[in-house]
């Protein structure tokens, strides 16, 4: 597939580890994150790229950092190529877009969850208890309604097969309850003002989970930040509750593996080449509706 990047390979610098869409690499004081073009879903890693779809978490996670550095740090150092370590230089035209050297830190072992509507693990969760993450809600919501207010759903953080959703007190007892309710009082900052940014592009923000990490006693934003990967972005002109919702996220994908009866275990099935186009044209529509630039 032209221009389109599965898997990393630069042999001068020193592979560290690869994730399910990112590879890194130790730079030594620093890290390389590159966003490659793998889609994982169900957290299962699907066998084709989808074009461009790097750059765009990388574009659009960029531009969050910028906007919520006044919130919480970041881990960034870099996000021009130019401005990378010279052993970076020979591997300028893979890298360019898709890359940003990063500081080392101590993940905490959650990821940070918040919703503001009702949908995905949370609505199943819903309907079956009317809690989600142990949070009573009220009674008498439908799929994607709009809760009273945004809510902190931690879960936990698999290296692999599927995160779970845990409550504040689980949380708590992984990472502290100081750690937990700072880092629970930061998701709901940023998904706040998230909300309020997008919402002026036509976008609402249902959902999106962020980490943190550590360096020394500081708590850091790292990883990716409002990403289509990492959130739900719903259309808010055909937003209506009761159902699911079109979406510029990955849900486009999760929908059709559900239509073809994807038993949600790896291998993930081969995409037609139709599907590989729409899910990459959703993905650069979200770098354009929210950012109001294509891809740089």
């Amino acid at each position: 597939m032209p221009g389109a990047i599965f898997e990393t390979h630069f042999p001068g610098l020193k592979f560290l580890k690869r994730g399910k869409v990112r590879d890194i690499y130790d730079l030594g004081e620093h890290l390389l994150i590159v966003a490659t073009d793998r889609l994982s879903a169900f957290d299962v890693v699907l066998p084709q790229p989808i074009p461009d779809k790097g750059k765009v978490l990388t574009q659009i996670s960029n531009y969050w950092f910028e906007i919520m550095q006044d919130v919480v740090p970041n881990h960034i150092v870099h996000t021009r190529v130019e401005d990378f370590p010279s052993s970076c230089r020979p591997y300028a035209d893979e890298l360019r877009g898709r890359s940003i050297v990063v500081r080392k830190t101590a993940p905490l072992a959650i990821e940070c969850v918040a919703r503001g509507y009702l949908s995905g693990s949370g609505w199943n969760e819903y309907k079956a208890s009317g809690t989600v993450c142990g949070i009573r809600l009220p009674a008498g919501l439908v799929e994607s309604s709009k809760l009273p207010e945004p809510i902190f759903t931690p879960a936990t953080k698999a290296e692999e097969g599927h995160d779970e959703n845990i409550s504040f007190a689980q949380a708590a007892s992984i990472v502290g309850a100081a750690d937990a309710g700072l880092v629970s009082r930061h998701t709901l900052e940023i998904y706040t003002r998230a909300c309020a940014v997008a919402e002026k592009s036509g976008i609402i923000v249902a959902d999106t989970k962020m980490e943190f990490g550590r360096i020394g006693d500081t708590i850091i934003l790292i990883d990716e930040l409002l990403t289509p990967d990492s959130s739900r972005f719903w259309p808010k002109d055909t937003y209506r509750p009761g159902k699911g919702q079109q979406s510029f996220d990955k849900q486009y994908i999760r929908d059709y593996l559900l239509s073809i009866n994807f038993n949600k275990q790896p291998p993930g099935p081969e995409l037609p080449a139709d599907v590989i186009e729409r899910t990459s044209d959703l993905y650069r529509k979200a770098l354009l509706r929210l950012t109001g630039k294509g891809l740089e």
